[in-house]
């Protein structure tokens, strides 16, 4: 009889073991679920670019990449001769508005500093591409 009765003990530590592990891996994977969609929801902060020159442009974007060229198919688009066809990038990632110079013939400059690397910028930043100056304001929402 004590035989049985160890037996049923063990049957029924095995299964209380195998029942709080499936409880700990399911609330573990709800947890990294509602993280998941808490991230995709996240959307960045707005950035305004704006060029002083005689027609003083000024786009917003609420995008989380913006690229910087001559190319008609840039969302931000200059039209000079010293800039490349897909000169820079804005990216936002990391909580970070970042700059990144697209292998470009002329470069791109961070307040008057060469980006070499993809640099973090922040309102009243001014970006230099080719002979156009931009100045970078973001908006927190």
């Amino acid at each position: 009889m004590s035989e049985i009765l160890v037996l049923a003990l063990r049957a029924l530590l095995a299964i209380s073991l195998y029942a709080f592990l499936g409880v700990a891996l399911y609330t573990i994977w709800q947890s990294l679920r509602a993280s998941g969609f808490q991230i995709l929801s996240h959307k960045p902060p707005t950035i305004a670019l704006s060029i002083e020159d005689s027609l003083a442009i000024t786009q917003e974007f609420s995008i989380s990449e913006v690229t910087i060229g001559r190319d008609p198919n840039c969302e931000f688009t200059i039209q000079d001769e010293t800039v490349s066809a897909h000169h820079a990038r804005l990216r936002f990632h990391h909580n970070h508005w970042w700059l990144e110079d697209l292998n470009s013939t002329n470069g791109s400059f961070l307040n008057n500093e060469r980006v070499e690397v993809p640099t973090i910028i922040m309102t009243g930043d001014e970006i230099q591409i080719g002979k156009a100056i931009i100045t970078v304001h973001i908006t927190e929402s």
